[in-house]
């Protein structure tokens, strides 16, 4: 009841977005449900019904990947202090994420099952003519727990997720009664006078001690500064194993053929594992890749342009990186299609189309709503800079200057990798 009442009060822009979850869940239980009406269709082609199930895990990732992103940067359940007083702790904020996410993926799910049966006949009369017949499994009883069951994969791995990537961490605290309250309280105002020097006035009051704090934390300490992402020797790595893999394949006549989206007929069944290694490899390297970046820009004698930007790349290396590497791997993927198929014109189904537009479309929100989230963390920082006198330009000018550094880095790098995915079967 607490995340419907949570998702009925949300901001217009967060409504918008867990609007679009539920309409890439919709696109994936479609493309799932067409799977199986296929296989309803040719129940002896059972390698070709894998096959479809199998090109349904990109939209299925790339949806649960959106999703997650959604709810970590929904305001209304982000922790704040006082909500443990009333039971909304760290636990049951994550609890209530998870439920919000299962709720709008759930949503989309009923939308693609009401749209599936309406194609079919099931609802009413059978829409264009009976085109779809075929693909859809028109005429043959559909399984309903089968249905049930495909429709429930996005919405409980996404919950599930969801609730992985908000868990609280570090050591678990008790809750705070009252009295421990007023007891931190009080032992962090006697440490701020004892500090202050006698007849000294205050133009600014110190923020509350926060009720998860220990009382004997120091709350003058800095922040320890986060570590540089470890996984650009991994993604490095994975990269190189993924490019040996297309190439062997492409060259290698003992693999299977697949008949791949969009009529790449007679394709090895290696090269299709080569190109998902090399999508997780730019997964991988996208967060390093953006700290090296960020340190590359206040390399030789940095002003305060390129200080603020280096140090803010550096800083959400982690939070943008790796939507940035999946957004490169989809991008060289579609340049390596677009390349094969400029001169043989392959026919692109509508099933093809949607599943590349979810793809596409999950990737791109996923890296804005991260960027929109980046900006938000750093909001007091831009503020303190106007208020010192900065211009007012200087936030939009280090924003431009991150945007091309990032472009002019994994730009060349998403032509290259396309280039090499493609150059196996070229030959």
């Amino acid at each position: 009841m607490l995340a419907l009442r949570l998702a009925r009060r949300a901001h217009p822009v967060v409504q918008l977005r867990r609007l679009l979850v539920a309409a890439a869940s919709g696109g994936t239980g479609f493309l799932l449900l067409c799977a199986l009406g296929y296989a309803l269709s040719h129940p002896h082609a059972s390698s070709g019904s894998l096959l479809r199930l199998l090109w349904c895990l990109a939209p299925a990732a790339a949806t649960i990947h959106f999703a997650v992103t959604v709810a970590r940067t929904d305001p209304g359940t982000r922790p704040r202090p006082g909500l443990s007083a009333i039971g909304l702790g760290p636990v049951h904020l994550m609890a209530v994420s998870a439920v919000t996410t299962a709720l709008s993926t759930t949503l989309g799910s009923l939308l693609a099952l009401l749209v599936f049966l309406h194609l079919r006949g099931d609802l009413s009369g059978m829409p264009f003519d009976g085109t779809a017949a075929d693909a859809l499994g028109a005429g043959r009883p559909l399984p309903l727990p089968a249905a049930l069951t495909l429709l429930a994969l996005v919405p409980a791995v996404a919950s599930v997720t969801t609730a992985l990537v908000l868990r609280p961490r570090g050591p678990r605290t008790r809750a705070a009664n009252p009295r421990t309250r007023f007891m931190a309280y009080d032992t962090f105002d006697l440490r701020r006078r004892v500090r202050e020097p006698a007849g000294a006035t205050r133009f600014e009051e110190e923020p509350e001690p926060d009720e998860e704090t220990s009382a004997t934390a120091e709350p003058d300490q800095p922040p320890a500064p986060r570590p540089a992402p470890g996984g650009l020797p991994w993604g490095v790595a994975v990269l190189a194993v993924g490019l040996a893999v297309e190439t062997y394949a492409g060259q290698s006549d003992a693999g299977s053929a697949l008949a791949l989206p969009g009529g790449f007929a007679d394709s090895p069944a290696g090269v299709l594992g080569g190109w998902l290694l090399t999508a997780l490899g730019l997964a991988l390297v996208g967060p390093g890749l953006t700290h090296l970046t960020g340190r590359l820009l206040q390399a030789v004698r940095p002003g305060a342009l390129r200080l603020l930007s280096g140090r803010v790349l550096q800083a959400e290396a982690r939070r943008i990186g790796g939507p940035l590497g999946v957004v490169c791997a989809v991008a060289s993927g579609a340049y390596a299609m677009v390349t094969l198929s400029s001169g043989a014109r392959p026919t692109v189904g509508p099933l093809t189309l949607l599943g590349a537009l979810v793809v596409a479309g999950c990737t791109v929100l996923t890296l804005a709503t991260a960027a929109v989230e980046a900006r938000r963390a750093h909001a007091d920082t831009t503020a303190a800079l106007l208020r010192m006198g900065a211009p007012a330009a200087l936030p939009r000018r280090a924003a431009l200057l991150r945007a091309g550094a990032l472009i002019a880095v994994f730009g060349p790098l998403t032509w290259t990798v396309a280039e090499l995915a493609a150059l196996p079967l070229t030959f």
